[in-house]
């Protein structure tokens, strides 16, 4: 990947939108308040957990605005929906979405924006009189956020076959309840073949979640692809004694290892350098009592890396640290994969486009990678796919403040209709 700012040529003239066709800014800042309110925390922010009732109240309102644009909507067993605008020809479509499912304190951007810019994007050719040549699509995944059933992206991963239906569904959160049961009794265990349609090319607008773009002023995120991501649960079983009378050379501590772990993986980053990235984003001690010595941790380490080959140096690295450090302290460990995914580098396609008709609209812009995951990592499988960012205020994602500027949104939206168009319209 080169990142870095850039401006080209505009768009071929045969793929130019009609002259004057442009999205409704007001209606679709309206839309995104409207969904904000199903699940609204107070204070603000929004927790749609996938396949709570939150989120099927979320699934309703969406659908609900599908028909009313007169798309043809179908639901697959894995519970994602597609909204279908037939093309003055059949084929594949162009698709475009997200997710709607949210962490537990999001916000009203993440996944929500790219679902409903696209429905903006069929809207804005509907109030025209336009239908394109192929084909359009607006979807949006099951349990994108993976806050509840991992991995993340399941919806996706499911849909472009890398990941067997029954093993999704049989897959159980916290509590012990499955994906599959969940689906049922929120009644989006749909009977559409998964996988369907095949598509022509995907395209996601999303918030960058990151600060790049704010800091440096630029108003369109060109996204070459996302880098790789690594979910590992590491549990640790030691020996719960008493805190003042146990000394320390007998001591089996778990929650030793799991803090010399993360510091381990801090240090790591700095001594790989480049785009390593690394997190212990969860840590549970039993039996968590003032005076007591753990007698296990449960904790997680994410890694992310464009760069495959030092993804799996950091993965191979850590392990072999952990394995040390709680035989050093003799406590058992036990590590699960929650998430693996390699790097994704896009389309040349598409995102070759998103620059042409960025540069069209007049938009500074920046060629760079995802830091997050997304339901087009997954779309690339199959087809070009690629992905348009807007820029964060302050980089809050993932949090009840997030926030992008409605100038930023509307920008965004028309620039996904452009380049839909033209995907649309482009040379077989």
């Amino acid at each position: 990947m080169n990142p870095g700012p850039h401006h080209c040529a505009a768009a071929n003239a045969t793929t130019a939108l009609p002259p004057g066709l442009q999205v409704n800014g007001p209606r679709l800042l309206a839309s995104l308040a409207a969904l904000g309110e199903v699940g609204a925390l107070p204070g603000g922010g929004v927790c749609r957990l996938a396949l709570t009732d939150a989120d099927r109240l979320g699934r309703d309102w969406t659908v609900a605005r599908m028909h009313e644009l007169g798309l043809r909507v179908t639901v697959d067993a894995m519970g994602n929906v597609v909204g279908h605008l037939a093309g003055e020809v059949d084929g594949p479509p162009v698709m475009t979405g997200s997710h709607i499912d949210t962490v537990r304190t999001g916000g009203l951007y993440d996944g929500n924006y790219g679902v409903l810019a696209g429905l903006e994007v069929v809207a804005a050719l509907r109030d025209a009189g336009l239908r394109p040549k192929r084909p359009l699509a607006v979807a949006f995944f099951t349990n994108e956020e993976g806050a509840r059933f991992q991995p993340d992206m399941m919806g996706s991963l499911v849909y472009v076959g890398g990941l067997p239906l029954a093993t999704a569904l049989a897959t159980r959160d916290a509590e012990g309840l499955s994906v599959g049961d969940e689906l049922q009794r929120v009644g989006y265990q749909g009977t559409a073949p998964v996988g369907q349609p095949a598509v022509d090319s995907f395209v996601e607008l999303h918030i960058e979640q990151g600060p790049v773009l704010a800091q440096q002023g630029i108003q369109v995120g060109v996204v070459e692809g996302v880098q790789g991501i690594s979910w590992t649960e590491f549990t640790l079983s030691g020996q719960s004694n008493h805190a003042g009378t146990t000394p320390m050379a007998m001591r089996h501590d778990a929650a030793l290892v799991a803090a010399q772990v993360a510091v381990f993986v801090r240090g790591l980053t700095q001594r790989l350098g480049g785009r390593q990235l690394a997190t212990v984003g969860a840590l549970r001690l039993t039996p968590n009592l003032v005076n007591v010595i753990a007698s296990q941790a449960v904790f997680t380490v994410d890694l992310r890396n464009t760069d495959a080959a030092v993804l799996a140096q950091a993965e191979s690295e850590v392990l072999a640290f952990a394995t040390q450090a709680a035989q050093a302290e003799g406590v058992q460990l036990r590590t699960r994969s929650l998430a693996r995914f390699d790097p994704v580098a896009f389309d040349p396609l598409v995102v070759d486009l998103v620059q042409q008709q960025a540069t069209a609209l007049g938009c500074t812009q920046l060629r760079m990678p995802s830091g997050a995951g997304h339901d087009a990592q997954m779309l690339a499988r199959v087809c070009p796919a690629g992905m348009i960012f807007v820029p964060s205020v302050d980089g809050l994602s993932h949090n009840v403040r997030e926030h992008t500027e409605p100038a930023d949104l509307v920008l965004g939206a028309q620039l996904l209709l452009q380049v839909m168009w033209a995907l649309a319209h482009r040379n077989a």
